[in-house]
């Protein structure tokens, strides 16, 4: 096994970490309280880390070190093995959780140390599509519309039949009029980005593309994902002030304004695994039934080229 390579029982693993933290958070659906959702899904990943055999070091995590108790970048979790770069957002979806809105996922990946990219908690620019097409298909540095043009005729369909995933925030105005200006669809979410990244490599979902800024941590999950299937990605830093900037030095970025492929941010073969919380486009949600918890997941294995449901049962 090459040092780039992690072993395939930290599969099932990882599948363990995310259902653990879904069906902790589970008990927050619906409550209204985004910060009380998020705490029991960090408590249960951590526990659930801390558990494995693993020597693990948190390189996406919930912040820095004074900004977040636990799951903090550079916190070490696991009991000692395989050392392994770890990525997670233990509750993608806080909201959606909060006010039980679909599409809330636990999310986690890990590959081998010091091959995932350290992004900070910026905003990163990101356009996404799905395996089987040309590489360079799609290009951060073209306008929306021309990248839709370009899917459009590597898919062999007129641009109307193009569906393309975007966060519905003000900020993207320009982006949605891009899209629509040349007749393809436009899928507005309210928050979940991972998800939506993953969406175009699940043809079930009915999502081409996927343009807008959101989260960069989340673009590292995101790509670790598209790793294993095969899709592709860039993705720009963006810096609101100085103080963005610096911290994005101390975690060794040095190129600002460099466009990232998906390979550049996950530089070696990676495991992505996301249970459910709320049910959504990607995964059904926890459920409780009969004295029994379901959970619904998916775990990817770039090495090998995997890509498994779970579905878990279990008695409470």
């Amino acid at each position: 096994m090459s040092s780039n390579t992690l072993d395939r029982s930290l599969v099932l693993d990882a599948v363990r970490v995310t259902e653990a933290a879904a069906i902790a958070s589970w008990t927050m659906v619906g409550r209204g309280d985004e910060m009380a959702a998020d705490q029991a899904a960090v408590d249960a990943m951590r526990n659930a880390l801390n558990d494995l055999s693993i020597d693990g070091e948190i390189v996406i995590g919930e912040g820095e070190r004074d900004e977040a108790p636990m799951l903090y970048i550079g916190e070490k979790v696991g009991r000692g093995g395989p050392t392994v770069d770890i990525a997670l957002d233990p509750l993608e979806g806080t909201t959606l959780t909060a006010k039980a809105m679909p599409n809330a996922l636990a999310v986690m990946a890990w590959a081998p140390k010091g091959t995932l990219l350290n992004a900070p908690d910026t905003y990163m620019d990101k356009i996404a599509c799905g395996p089987g097409y040309p590489a360079g298909v799609i290009d951060l540095d073209k306008s929306p519309a021309d990248n839709v043009k370009a899917l459009a005729a590597a898919k062999g369909v007129e641009p109307s039949q193009i569906t393309v995933c975007v966060l519905d925030r003000p900020r993207h105005a320009e982006i949605i009029a891009s899209v629509r200006s040349v007749g393809a669809r436009v899928n507005l979410i309210t928050d979940g980005d991972v998800a939506g990244v993953i969406n175009t490599a699940d043809p079930a979902t009915g999502i081409d593309l996927y343009l807008g800024s959101g989260g960069a941590p989340e673009g590292v999950l995101a790509c670790a994902a598209l790793k294993c299937v095969g899709g592709q990605f860039q993705g720009r830093l963006v810096f609101r002030n100085a103080d963005e900037r610096a911290r994005a030095a101390r975690w060794g970025v040095t190129e600002f304004d460099k466009k990232y492929d998906l390979h550049e941010i996950v530089r070696a073969d990676a495991i992505f695994a996301a249970t459910g919380v709320t049910s959504g486009a990607l995964l059904d949600g926890v459920g409780f039934k009969d004295g029994f918890v379901h959970t619904h997941s998916l775990v990817m294995n770039s090495s090998t080229g995997a890509v498994r449901e779970v579905r878990m049962k279990r008695r409470v």
